[in-house]
């Protein structure tokens, strides 16, 4: 205290007590189309012609002509990952980008025959298959999406079984869940692109939670906790 009255509080130091600058910010979003019906239509057709493969349905010597017919998966995968991460997707982004990998990892194998590639691409079967399973450990809400993984988990599994022992009914077996994989991306993919045409769910997909609220909610739920999210908080 003073004669003409209280001395005036010193400022408050340190973080905690920094501006509110929210009435200054702006947070500019980007609507983009959905790049999930091309992402699961790229993950069906090469899954069929990998299949065909295993199964025998083409001639001797076919492997290098399946691998440039694969390759284009890698690009168009890896351009519907990018795209995701852009639409702050983090699961369908780690998912396509990671296929795109494994499809452009599948096609050097097959076309240069390098030696001991049946045994590296067993061990990155088993990898990816165990990636697809902890992917479909955290996608339970989008059920399309977690039916997809549950397909592909098997599918890769088994695949990492007939590099590693060269068994050939498990080569086939390996061949019928590639097909069994690529009839489920084809119908989520289908079922995706015509929700987002319509603006509304067509044939079900079994949205739940968030993913139900993400179609169904107004912008205030698609906005929420937005400040949050990575390319708008400092870190990752």
């Amino acid at each position: 205290m003073t004669a003409s009255g209280p001395s005036p509080a010193a400022p408050p130091e340190g973080r905690h007590f920094e501006p509110d600058l929210r009435r200054m910010t702006r947070i500019n979003l980007r609507p983009i189309a959905s790049p999930m019906p091309l992402g699961f239509y790229a993950v069906a057709i090469a899954s069929v012609l990998v299949g065909c493969l295993q199964l025998g349905a083409f001639p001797d010597g076919a492997a290098r002509a399946v691998a440039l017919a694969i390759l284009p998966a890698f690009v168009l995968q890896l351009l519907v990952g990018i795209l995701a991460f852009g639409a702050r997707d983090v699961l369908a982004a780690t998912l396509m980008t990671c296929f795109s990998g494994m499809w452009l990892a599948s096609s050097l194998v097959l076309a240069l025959e390098p030696p001991g590639g049946a045994r590296v691409l067993g061990v990155l079967n088993a990898m990816f298959s165990l990636f697809a399973l902890l992917m479909a450990s955290v996608a339970g809400r989008k059920r399309a999406l977690w039916l997809v993984l549950c397909a592909a988990v098997p599918r890769f599994a088994v695949a990492a079984l007939a590099n590693l022992t060269g068994v050939d009914w498990v080569a086939t077996l390996s061949g019928a869940l590639g097909l069994l994989l690529a009839l489920t991306a084809m119908y989520t993919a289908f079922a995706l692109m015509l929700e987002d045409m319509r603006g509304q769910e067509v044939l079900p997909i079994g949205r739940s939670g968030p993913a139900h609220h993400a179609v169904e909610g107004g912008l205030t739920v698609q906005l929420r906790d937005v400040e949050r999210q990575a390319g708008v908080r400092r870190t990752l």
